[in-house]
């Protein structure tokens, strides 16, 4: 992307344009006057032969659900398979199913600003999806659907082990938390899922069309970055 376009979206955050850097590392205890909500996940049973190869074949040949008829390709998710920052967003649409990436349209170039705001790479952090085949037509994920890929989803964040989890987008946070309350009440606040803290932001998809939101985007970045550097 040229640089022209990265400031197309950087101007649609609110973000003025400054050189990321790497986080330096902290020992800080964890702060125990975290906001906890959410509902606490069960623990995830995880195979005693799997790993992260076994794990990725399922998912690219699962017929689990009725996603798998009208799909080009599954998406896994993509990034760093250590990553300290893991970004759950909802689930793939039109370029991602073509693709078999997460977040590749203009919602994604946006993420990818968005990490950049962070002072990260795209490389640096994991990104997959609340459900890993294309809805039809982008509508949100049934209920049955994300039954479906709720292991796989899990399987991922037990591998990974992040040290913090962004809740893209209101489908993804609600299914995360499991909870029905709006993105109003969800963001700003740190939640939990079993030990990994979660942070809502808004869906880039939902800040292009909607660029008043843009400084509230760029607080939840903030306040996910004070938020990872105090869970060091």
């Amino acid at each position: 992307m040229d640089n022209a376009q990265r400031l197309k979206y950087l101007e649609a955050m609110g973000i003025d344009v400054w050189i990321p850097r790497q986080f330096a590392p902290s020992h800080l205890e964890l702060q125990s006057a975290a906001i906890t909500s959410g509902v606490e996940a069960q623990p995830i049973s995880v195979p005693v032969s799997d790993d992260w190869d076994t794990l990725s074949a399922e998912v690219a040949t699962c017929k689990k659900c009725g996603l798998c008829s009208a799909r080009k390709n599954t998406v896994f998710g993509s990034g760093n398979k250590n990553a300290d920052w893991l970004f759950i967003g909802e689930g793939p649409g039109q370029h991602e199913d073509e693709q078999g990436l997460p977040f590749v349209g203009n919602a994604g170039q946006l993420l990818t600003e968005m990490i950049r705001a962070l002072g990260l790479n795209r490389e640096d952090v994991f990104i997959t999806n609340i459900v890993k085949c294309r809805p039809p037509n982008n509508r949100d994920p049934h209920v049955d659907e994300v039954a479906s890929c709720h292991n796989y989803l899990q399987r991922q964040i037990t591998f990974i082990q992040p040290k913090i989890i962004l809740a893209v987008g209101r489908i993804a946070a609600q299914t995360l938390l499991n909870s029905d309350a709006p993105m109003s009440k969800l963001r700003g606040k740190v939640h939990r899922l079993n030990r990994f803290p979660v942070i809502v932001i808004y869906h880039p998809a939902y800040l292009l069309r909607s660029l008043l939101e843009k400084r509230k985007a760029w607080q939840d970045l903030q306040f996910a970055k004070k938020t990872f550097q105090k869970e060091q």
